[in-house]
């Protein structure tokens, strides 16, 4: 309502209704929804405090691994001296990969990673870590599988749920360090009414549920309310990031489903991880072909190759591991140039193109132009970008296939094999 003075208040009205006489208290909320703003505030730049202080710290370690080793490579080279190269190549490579794991983690927890959501059968990918996880709890805890017969589908990205049940089980490993010997992984199917789903922020209808359950020591309600802060942790300082949980919650979250907690000081921790049904039927992906260990394959032996991505020095790099592979290789730096080129040239056997780029159309965009001029073409999206949006809801389109920035040679030539043995 508007004063007279022309200010505005916020007001909780009561009414009441006596016969034909309606009775109305109404009472001013306007300072304490403004101390409840301020409180908000301050909780936000809080946590992008925490946030920033423990990139730069991270960062600032991975990029010294980095640059001092590329550093001495430089100077090992200039004075004509190779030994101990191999060190430095190892050191500066640990640390890109450190690197990209750290970015993953925190594009999860920002629901902005790029998935590539697949209809999943949750008891088969389970089973499938058995032996992964066993290995990970160690000899001392019992692995216990409750897995519910007839489990729906649910469709999300199968890599990033593994990393996620990986992560909730270490996490209960180490609440268990000095108590409790059981770890249980229970899968259910559930219908989630509307008044339930509503005090869980999600939508009503089908889910599938997996809940790692463990008798570890437990946590305060204080540490539940702050489990999925990026950079919280109670480890101790070196033994954890802080976005084991950021990084599960941001992944449900961006599949469509929920994280829930329950924990007490003494009573262990049961993680339940809610997606959504899928009502499609599964699909098997081909298994990729056996690559070579003492060298790399000639996997694209002749077959002309382009290569479009609006930064140089990826161009580069892609072109010079495509020509290793024995393609013949054609560089854009962005679609309307690649359009041009393959019109000029002639089709290419395969597209390897960025996602987001200048030049008013995206990879995605490129990729559905070329395929309709030439359906057999096979398309290999590289991405380091941190919308979903670019990539659409959408399941990518048979001869397709996607690749996240950073990658290794190792993981290139793999994931072309498995292009090229599709139809």
């Amino acid at each position: 309502m508007r004063r007279s003075d022309g200010s505005w208040r916020t007001y909780n009205w009561s009414c009441n209704d006596e016969g034909d006489a309606i009775y109305a208290v109404g009472r001013d909320l306007t300072e304490r929804n403004e101390l409840e703003e301020q409180l908000r505030q301050a909780q936000k730049m809080e946590a992008v405090g925490q946030l920033t202080g423990g990139l730069a710290h991270d960062f600032n370690n991975l990029l010294a691994g980095i640059g001092g080793g590329l550093e001495l490579i430089g100077l090992r080279l200039a004075q004509g001296r190779t030994d101990g190269l191999g060190r430095y190549i190892a050191a500066s490579q640990d640390a890109v990969r450190r690197a990209a794991s750290l970015t993953h983690r925190l594009l999860a927890f920002s629901r902005r990673q790029t998935l590539d959501p697949t209809p999943t059968d949750m008891n088969a990918l389970v089973l499938g870590l058995e032996s992964l996880l066993r290995g990970t709890v160690g000899p001392g805890i019992e692995l216990v599988f409750d897995l519910e017969p007839g489990l729906w589908l649910t469709r999300v990205d199968a890599n990033q749920l593994e990393n996620a049940i990986l992560n909730l089980c270490i996490n209960a490993r180490d609440a268990m360090h000095d108590r409790g010997t059981m770890l249980r992984l229970e899968s259910a199917n559930r219908v989630l009414a509307a008044d339930v789903a509503s005090d869980m922020s999600i939508r009503a209808g089908d889910y599938v549920v997996l809940t790692v359950q463990d008798e570890g020591c437990g946590m305060a309600p204080e540490i539940v309310q702050r489990a999925f802060d990026p950079f919280f942790t109670t480890k101790p300082l070196g033994e954890g990031t802080g976005l084991g949980l950021s990084m599960i919650y941001g992944f449900t979250q961006q599949s469509g489903g929920q994280v829930e907690i329950h924990s007490a000081p003494g009573q262990g921790t049961a993680v339940s991880l809610w997606l959504p049904r899928y009502q499609g039927q599964k699909t098997i992906r081909p298994e990729p072909p056996p690559l070579p260990v003492a060298s790399q394959p000639r996997l694209l032996e002749g077959q002309r190759v382009l290569v479009v991505d609006d930064e140089e020095a990826v161009r580069m790099i892609v072109s010079d591991m495509v020509t290793d592979l024995g393609g013949i290789v054609l560089t854009a730096a962005d679609g309307p140039s690649a359009e041009a080129l393959a019109a000029e040239k002639g089709a290419p056997a395969v597209l390897i193109s960025d996602i987001g780029m200048p030049g008013g159309m995206n990879g995605r965009e490129l990729g559905e132009q070329m395929l309709g001029r030439w359906p057999g073409l096979k398309v290999l999206f590289i991405t380091g970008y941190a919308e979903q949006s670019i990539l659409g809801d959408q399941a990518l389109a048979p001869g397709c296939a996607l690749l996240v920035k950073p990658f290794t040679v190792a993981a290139f030539s793999r994931k072309l094999a498995v292009l090229l043995s599709r139809d």
